[in-house]
């Protein structure tokens, strides 16, 4: 059947994650050491027993990652010895400083092109478990929907989350179509769902998990063609 709707994968499909979660990790680091001098150069590896622990006992906040994150952060400011209403104000702001460098991402350049092609031809949509907004990045005006897992508190490759995304772009699983770089998240994930997947593979690598993707592109420059090949094999 034609393809109607394209969700999307944030994270390492639209741009490179690591460096900007790097940067953000710094300014969040120099923001406390400045702000909460009690909590100083906190190691990141006691941030991440304060995660573990948080974890243990509230499970449904794995998928919730800017509540757990602020949550982690409350907890430090508090053990550092700030007291609650401190603590809880200085996890606000001090979050709010990672969530703005988190933002400052370079969009790989064929991303905006490509999205106003594949605009004027299919709903677009977006389906992360990350917590990126893209109204923040000035590219909303592209999407009929943004779902994030955190939102809603499940989280790719839970099949539930790309159920959602049909249902707000209004598509069935045949007419939709996933596209994302991680195999699992989002390949297998949306393939359990129904939906066609496309892999994201800007390097190369090779396919190691058992069932391969309906398709695989290096660059989203290649999208615009393949869907209209499918479409020309298979109009509905």
């Amino acid at each position: 059947m034609t393809i109607q709707l394209i969700t999307f994968d944030l994270d390492d499909t639209l741009w490179d994650t690591a460096p900007v979660i790097l940067s953000a990790e710094a300014v969040l680091r120099e923001w406390l050491t400045e702000h909460a001098p009690n909590l100083g150069a906190v190691p990141v590896e006691h941030l991440w027993a304060i995660r573990e622990k948080i974890l243990g006992s509230e499970p449904g906040l794995k998928h919730r990652i800017s509540a757990l994150r602020r949550r982690v952060l409350f907890h430090a400011l508090e053990e550092a010895g700030y007291d609650h209403d401190l603590a809880n104000n200085l996890a606000d702001k001090s979050f709010e400083v990672f969530l703005h460098a988190r933002h400052q991402i370079e969009v790989f350049p064929e991303v905006e092109p490509t999205l106003e092609t594949l605009a004027k031809h299919y709903a677009l949509g977006v389906v992360t478990n990350g917590n990126a907004d893209v109204r923040r990045l000035g590219l909303a005006d592209y999407f009929k929907f943004a779902l994030c897992a955190e939102d809603i508190g499940i989280a790719k490759p839970d099949a539930r989350l790309f159920h959602e995304a049909l249902q707000r772009g209004g598509a069935t699983a045949e007419t939709a179509v996933h596209i994302g770089d991680h195999p699992g998240d989002d390949i297998a994930g949306a393939q359990q769902a129904g939906l066609r997947a496309i892999w994201f593979n800007p390097q190369g690598k090779a396919w190691e998990a058992e069932k391969a993707p309906d398709a695989e592109i290096r660059s989203l420059t290649e999208l615009p063609a393949l869907l209209a090949l499918w479409n020309s094999r298979h109009p509905s």
